[in-house]
């Protein structure tokens, strides 16, 4: 396949699962909102400064209002990582590569941004938010279907799975890490009903309440991060997606398990692995932040090399003889 062709449908995936934690971040706050006890300041700061983009919100907007960070998050096309611009990056993708994805494909990318585009030029307000943040997530789900039931699960699928999983990991590691973020009124309010408020509505936006509620019964922190970095049959747990990301890379590379054949594949299978034999004992020792922090650095890096391994250009040797070129 070519590198173009791979790049462009591993990035299409990738912006369209971006759009829809998006929009599984801002639902953070609106369920805290709902959920709150009368009086409680709402903290919409946390989830600009998990995305990594405080500074541009900073420069862009001061202070972070509700308004605003719904503004920079879901509708700012200056935000090349806003709901609105990955949808239009998504569909860019699509479009440069409309002989390889098929049809059904191809018309929901451009349903999915028009409706988009749509709902952003009439506004959002209080009333339409949660049915456009719905939207948006369902939209997200009806493409992934339609990729797994009409596009053959060859070279290409498995490109689509990558990139869409990788961003998954990350964006579950960014919805646990609001947490951090998130100020409780005081030291005593750890592990009270309003600190579980806070844990249920992380499990909410990661669709993952009812899942944990059939593992572990009750909300409990460590079992919440347990849960969503370590479970191996959650579809949005880290971990389930590093295993799913690796078996990936090994279908398109062609190696066995247990091997690598390329950086990506090794550094994949290493990350994979702390978690594979890893517990909650490792990131309470190191703080979970901390722990967060580090894995989206790992992360980052294996991106990084799966673009060096299969997208980046590669220089064009002259194989004819000197005595022929002359």
């Amino acid at each position: 396949m070519l590198s173009r062709v791979a790049s462009s449908i591993f990035w299409l995936n990738r912006y369209i699962e971006r759009a829809e934690n998006y929009a599984r971040f801002i639902e953070v706050n609106l369920n805290l909102s709902l959920d709150l006890p009368r009086g409680t300041t709402e903290q919409w700061e946390p989830l600009v400064a998990t995305t990594g983009d405080h500074e541009a919100f900073l420069a862009r907007y001061g202070k972070a209002t509700k308004e605003t960070v719904i503004q920079f998050l879901a509708t700012d096309a200056a935000n090349p990582s806003s709901i609105l611009s990955c949808l239009a990056a998504a569909r860019e993708n699509a479009r440069s590569i409309r002989e390889v994805i098929s049809t059904d494909m191809w018309e929901q990318v451009n349903r999915f941004h028009l409706q988009v585009r749509d709902a952003v030029s009439r506004g959002l307000s209080t009333q339409n938010l949660h049915t456009f943040l719905t939207d948006v997530k369902a939209n997200s789900h009806l493409f992934l279907g339609i990729t797994d039931a009409t596009m053959s699960h060859g070279e290409g699928w498995h490109f689509a799975r990558l990139g869409r999983l990788l961003e998954r990991a990350d964006k579950t590691s960014r919805i646990l890490d609001v947490k951090y973020f998130m100020l409780l009124p005081t030291v005593a309010e750890v592990g009270t009903p309003f600190d579980i408020i806070q844990w249920s509505a992380l499990l909410k936006s990661a669709s993952a309440l009812e899942m944990y509620y059939k593992r572990f019964g009750r909300i409990a922190p460590d079992d919440v991060s347990t849960f969503l970095i370590l479970d191996a049959t959650f579809p949005r747990a880290i971990r389930y997606c590093l295993i799913k990301s690796e078996n990936s890379l090994h279908a398109i590379s062609g190696s066995e398990h247990g091997s690598y054949r390329n950086q990506a594949e090794k550094r994949l299978g290493r990350l994979r692995a702390q978690l594979d034999f890893g517990d909650h004992e490792d990131y309470v020792a190191e703080g979970l932040h901390e722990f967060l922090d580090h894995f989206q650095e790992k992360l980052n890096g294996v991106g990084e090399v799966i673009f060096d391994t299969f997208f980046a250009p590669r220089p064009i040797h002259n194989t004819i003889p000197a005595s022929e070129s002359q």
